[in-house]
Order: structure tokens, then sequence, then C-alpha cells
């Protein structure tokens, strides 16, 4: 787990950056360079080449010294920290706040806020918001012929920063909040192809329990005659007659275990190996957990159900799963579970008797990492991977799934919908 913690502070790509800050390094130079060579504007433009310089520098010093293919969110705080001094240090000898590049000052702060901290986001976000202050009532004046011609109101000379910082903060806002929402539906979705990862991992060594169990029914055969043959040539010798018996019961039983490993369509499980109906599917789940639990389980469904088979799908049986066993979580005393399929549609509903879904979250359900505000509810709700899991696998396999609380009982209700001309060419 630790390396899955530390993975967590090295989210910032060193080659992606590198090649931003070349675009915004030559951008700087082509700007100061073409204003002063050919529009013959005058500024301090040694110093202004040399400040470009330095930029130039740090990112040779990111390429051939820093090794690291990742930035550290330290790393990245203290290369974003330069950008932002380099930049407000250009913007200082070229006008200020009425230059109209200040714009660009924005862009640090905003393209960390998905990538790294918020404690340093923040840091980022303040620095900025203090520079953009200070190169309101501190900078030279704007290049010569333009700083003789330049002449505005206070109110408008003051709404620039104004609207830069509320941009600021606006942007950064929406970028974190963004930004998190994606890092969690990764984390989130990861967790569903690991647990896919470990199903189909099963079920191959499901495969090599078939091989094994045809590889060793020729060798016990074989065993056994050999120890039918030696009872009967020892058949008087009390001596050897235990020993040999035994030998021939665990030869038995042997036997028995490599039936229920095979994969052979005679005498293994069904559920396993053959297509099977929706009916079927349910059956099956709800027998699993009725072994596992002492709550009761009362499966419905049409007699006259569409007895059509449709192909295994680990996707729809853990998704099934997955609801079956959250109503199984939280509800008191029954699990209710109807199925209704005719030629055009399947639909199936799982009800609960618990408390049902909280009112605050019920809106959200399906997105993982769900938390209640109620601290009652809290006590009761996990982090909402297992829906988001169950949702995910089950719409990829067409469904429509509906969230609320039941009208008929206290508990929650899932309403899962298949039309058929889907269901049936998975």
């Amino acid at each position: 787990m630790k390396f899955f913690e530390t993975s967590k502070q090295y989210s910032f790509k060193k080659s992606t950056y590198v090649t931003l800050r070349w675009i915004g390094i030559i951008g700087q130079f082509i700007a100061v360079n073409f204003v002063y060579l050919i529009l013959n504007f005058k500024f301090d433009f040694f110093l202004s080449n040399f400040i470009i310089l330095l930029g130039i520098l740090s990112n040779f010093y990111l390429i051939y010294i820093y090794k690291k293919t990742q930035l550290s969110d330290r790393s990245a705080f203290v290369f974003l920290f330069i950008d932002i001094i380099q930049l407000s240090a250009l913007l200082y000898l070229t006008g200020g706040i009425v230059n109209p590049f200040v714009i660009f000052l924005l862009i640090p702060s905003v393209f960390s806020s998905s990538n790294l901290s918020l404690k340093t986001n923040s840091l980022l976000v303040s620095l900025t918001a203090v520079l953009i202050l200070f190169l309101t009532f501190y900078s030279k004046d704007l290049p010569s012929p333009l700083s003789a011609h330049f002449h505005v109101s206070p109110y408008y000379y003051f709404s620039i920063p104004i609207a830069l910082v509320i941009a600021l903060f606006f942007l950064n806002y929406f970028a974190m909040t963004f930004g998190s929402q994606s890092r969690l539906r990764k984390d989130a979705l990861s967790k569903m192809e690991e647990v896919m990862a470990k199903e189909h991992e099963l079920l191959s060594l499901g495969g090599q329990a078939a091989a094994a169990a045809h590889s060793l029914g020729t060798p016990l055969s074989t065993i056994k005659i050999i120890t039918q043959d030696l009872a009967k040539q020892l058949e008087n010798n009390k001596e050897f007659e235990k020993d040999l018996e035994l030998l021939n019961s665990q030869v038995e039983r042997c036997n028995q275990i490599l039936k229920r490993l095979s994969l052979n369509p005679v005498e293994e499980d069904d559920f396993i190996d053959n297509d099977i109906t929706i009916r079927e599917y349910l059956s099956e789940i709800i027998a699993s957990f009725k072994e596992i639990s002492k709550k009761k389980f009362i499966f419905n469904f049409d007699q006259d159900s569409n007895p059509k088979k449709i192909s295994k799908s680990i996707e729809i049986v853990y998704g099934l799963r997955n609801f079956i066993g959250n109503a199984n979580k939280f509800s008191k005393k029954k699990i209710f579970i109807n199925l209704k399929s005719d030629s055009e549609m399947t639909e199936i509903t799982i009800e609960d008797d618990g408390d049902g879904y909280p009112r605050d979250i019920l809106s959200k359900i399906g997105e993982p990492y769900l938390k209640a505000s109620n601290p009652e509810d809290k006590s009761k709700t996990g982090l909402g991977l297992g829906l988001f899991i169950g949702k995910t696998l089950l719409e990829k396999n067409f469904a429509s799934l509906n969230f609320r609380n039941s009208k008929t009982r206290s508990g929650a209700e899932v309403l899962i919908h298949w039309r058929n001309a889907d269901l049936f060419n998975i």
C-alpha cells in the first residue's frame, strides 16, 4: 500500500511540463524581440532577455539534471514558483497590470490545480494573487511610445486586477473540482479493473483445474486397478487388507474431488459452463448468498418468463451479485427480487427492508466515494464503490438502471432493465 500512497505524490509528468515551458519561453522570446526590433518600442530589452535566459536554463536543468520522469509535488511547486516569478519580472519591466500578456500569469496555478495537492495549489494561487496586486501598484511604464498614449480612468485601471483575481479563483476552483472528480473516477475504475482481473483469473484457474482433472484421471485409474489386483492377491493377508482398503478409498476420494473440479459438461456446475436463462442466473446468485446469510431471500418471477438462454458474462454475474449483496448488507430481515421477462424486455427489481438510500446522495447513486452529510447516515453507508462497479458493468452490457427508495417497502430499490434485443446478443 505504501507504493500507492507515495505514487500519489508523483502525478506531474516531466516531459509534458518541459514541453509546455518551451512553448512559453519561445513565446516570450518572440514577443520581446518582435516588439523591440521590429516595432522599435523602447523598454529594458537586455534585462528582459536575461530573465528569459533564466527560464531556458531552468528548463535545461529539468531535462539534463533532474533525472526523474515524474515531478514530485514539492519539485513541481518550486518550478511553477519560478515560472510565476519569471513572468512577473517580465511584466514588471513592460507595463505591469496593463500589459495584455498579464493574463498568462494565471496559467501556472490553473495548470497545477488539476495535478497537484490542495496545499501546493493554494500556495501558488496566493502567490499569483499577491503578484497581481504588486504589479497593479509597482511596475515600469508600457514600452514607449505606448506609455505616452495610454490614459484610462482609475475605475478601469483597478478593474483589471480585480477581474484577474476573480478569474484566478474561479478557474482554479473548477479545475480542482473536476480534477478531483476525475481522479476519484479513475481510481474507482482501476479498482473495478482489478476486481474483474481477479474474476478472470479465477475462471482461468477453473480451466487449469479441469486440465489437471483430465490429466490425473488416467494415473488414478491405473492406481485403482493395481489396488484391486493386489486386494485379490492378498485376500487372505490380514496385515495388508486395511492398508489396501484405505488406499482404495483415497483413490475414490480423489476421483470425487476431480469430478467437482472438472469442467466436463456432464459432471460440472452448469452455472460455470452452459448458457442459462436470466432466471437461472438469479437463482444461482441467490443460492450462493443463502449459504452465507441468515436473511430471507424472496424471489418472484413469471412462470412464463422468457426461457431464452444467454451467454455467460462475468460482468453481468458480478454486477448482479453486487446489487444483491448490497441489499443483503443493508436489509433487516428480507431481500425481495422480482423478475419480469417477455418477448420485448427483461426487468429485474431488487429491494430490501432496510432504511433506504440517504436522501442527499440519492441523486448521486452510481458515483464512487459517496458520503452522506447526515452523521447517522454516514455510519450506515460505504464508499459507493460496489454500486459504481455494478452500475458500470451492467451498463457496459446494455442495461439501464434506476435507483430509488422503495414505494412499497422501507428500503432501497434497484431497477435493472434490458431490451431483449441487446441482452440476447451479448
